[in-house]
């Protein structure tokens, strides 16, 4: 399905790849439109819905500038998913309890990190020498975090919010593992650090904006370079992080369940973070805040909720919408009105039939507080196409 709808308020255009977009979240993606940074047009994916500064759901590419609140806190957020050559045959209740256990006991959720004994300091020896260069410059970053937080301790925790673990299976009954989180503590304290920079800056150069959490480093502003190599940094942080919790959860399923192998490539993708390419003519800075990758012939994740189908499509490599898609089905509601709308009961409905926490904790995260996804697939037809459907029989929840 082509663009839904396009908005024309701004210095360039708004494609909308659909007719449901929330009045606070059109307004946003109007001030984006009207920065003299944007380059051709914004695009709006069919998930899109309201953020902080930028929309949840927008692709925006930048001439010579980057907006690190677009880019946001949870700097390379992401999913990654394999399949294993176990079948629903392999499966049955008793084993499946026994793996949700064993996953909640090995992969810290929430604020937990690992112990020290626990640190999976292999996988973060790689990363020390880059971060001690950004601290070294930016001692403010580490004062952020805050003295409970160890970056090396949360390699390979899952975080909170709508963080997941989940064991899936696909159209073939055959069994996936999928993750979705991030950078966790050191990426938010790199992002909040950097934005609360770019305010600063904004607010000293007297630069007129629409909204100033929209705030920018353009090149060869004094944090400019500094701000890529860190942001650079937490991307590459977060894309370890879930491949490190992958080999954890792949430990407890080979505990619980017959032997198995893993039978394709992880796929391992970013849905919100800021890369360098060439769009319409010129080099860009493309912030993807709640958007994939969808080159021709990639493989992407696109996820539903905790008890819906989630996705593994194939990018069509769409210029329009600078060659990205969706990254879930984006909440129709907030986290508050969701807790006031939906009881316990309805969460249990909602999940009937996966394995997963159905308590007041995790209300926020109901199927009906997110957007119909079969509706968000439809809406983006021509961005990717789908080439396995996986449903959850599992879910360990942030």
């Amino acid at each position: 399905m082509p663009v839904r709808q396009e908005i024309n308020e701004g210095l360039v255009p708004v494609k909308v790849y659909t007719g449901d977009v929330e009045a606070g979240a059109r307004q946003q993606l109007v001030n984006i439109s009207k920065l003299p940074i944007v380059h051709h047009h914004v695009a709006a994916m069919p998930d899109v819905h309201l953020g902080i500064g930028a929309t949840v759901g927008s692709v925006i590419p930048t001439l010579r500038a980057i907006i690190p609140a677009a880019v946001g806190v949870d700097i390379g957020c992401g999913m990654c998913a394999v399949r294993l050559s176990l079948t629903a045959n392999d499966l049955d209740e008793v084993y499946l309890q026994r793996v949700f256990d064993g996953i909640s006991r090995d992969v810290p959720v929430g604020f937990r990190q690992h112990d020290e004994r626990d640190a999976r300091d292999q996988a973060a020896k790689r990363f020390k020498r880059g971060l001690k260069k950004i601290l070294e410059k930016h001692p403010g970053v580490e004062k952020r975090v805050g003295k409970r937080s160890s970056w090396v301790q949360q390699m390979g925790t899952l975080g909170g919010g709508n963080h997941f673990i989940e064991v899936c299976l696909d159209e073939a009954q055959r069994v996936w593992v999928m993750l979705h989180s991030g950078s966790r503590g050191i990426g938010n304290a790199i992002g909040t650090y950097f934005i609360a920079l770019a305010k600063r800056d904004a607010e000293r150069n007297q630069l007129a904006l629409p909204d100033r959490d929209l705030a920018y480093f353009p090149e060869g502003a004094q944090h400019f370079d500094d701000y890529v190599a860190a942001v650079g940094w937490a991307q590459d942080y977060a894309h370890a992080n879930r491949a490190e919790m992958m080999n954890i959860v792949l430990e407890a399923l080979l505990r619980h369940l017959p032997s198995f192998e893993v039978t394709t490539e992880a796929v391992n993708c970013h849905h919100n973070y800021v890369a360098r390419g060439r769009h319409y003519g010129e080099q860009v800075w493309l912030t993807r805040k709640g958007a994939i990758s969808a080159r021709e012939g990639e493989l992407g994740i696109i996820p539903g909720s905790m008890g819906t189908r989630s996705y593994i499509v194939r990018g069509k490599g769409n210029a329009e919408s600078f060659q990205s898609c969706a990254h879930g089905a984006g909440r129709r509601m907030s986290r508050n009105q969701a807790g006031r709308e939906f009881s316990i009961e309805d969460l249990a409905q909602q999940t009937a039939g996966v394995i997963c926490r159905k308590d007041k904790g995790v209300i926020d995260e109901i199927p009906g507080a997110y957007k119909d996804i079969d509706q968000v697939m439809a809406n983006q037809a021509d961005l990717v196409e789908v080439v396995h459907t996986l449903k959850q029989v599992l879910c360990v929840k942030g």
